[in-house]
């Protein structure tokens, strides 16, 4: 219950203009004028949908045992999503994982992100690195986070 509540509360945060919300945080940075908010929550949490929804058959079907990532990206300045990015994800951690994971493109209440399903099984703590490719800019914007299962 705990987690389908941190859940809820993400995809809300996902909603809100990226200037509603300024200080970084563990789920946000400002990297080179791109905001970066993250989400991570237990695969599971998608399983519930009916078969006919379209977040039931996303990134190729629900996992077993995996997490969902999602990633909002915003230019800091206007606030305006960012909705034609090319948006990966690179995990480690201190057992020796390394994935890279493209973030499809998605929509959660309608609003535009990027997620896909990884595998972090254990507590952690996790290295997320975040690097967007915006159209029109020569170099990627990388933003790294540190995660911890609570």
């Amino acid at each position: 219950m705990k987690q389908l509540a941190r859940g809820l509360a993400l995809v809300a945060l996902f909603c809100l203009p990226a200037a509603t919300i300024a200080a970084d945080t563990a789920y946000h940075q400002v990297v080179n004028g791109v905001a970066i908010y993250i989400g991570i929550v237990p695969a599971e949490l998608v399983r519930g949908h009916p078969p006919e929804h379209s977040e039931a058959t996303m990134h190729g079907g629900v996992p077993v045992g995996e997490s969902h990532l999602t990633v909002a990206v915003y230019d800091a300045k206007s606030g305006r999503r960012i909705r034609n990015a090319a948006v990966t994800a690179r995990i480690t951690d201190d057992r020796g994982l390394n994935m890279r994971k493209t973030l499809e493109p998605m929509l959660i209440a309608d609003s535009p992100t990027f997620g896909n399903y990884v595998s972090m099984r254990g507590a952690g703590p996790y290295r997320i690195e975040i690097e967007i490719r915006v159209p029109g800019r020569t170099k990627a914007v990388i933003a790294t986070f540190t995660w911890v299962r609570s």
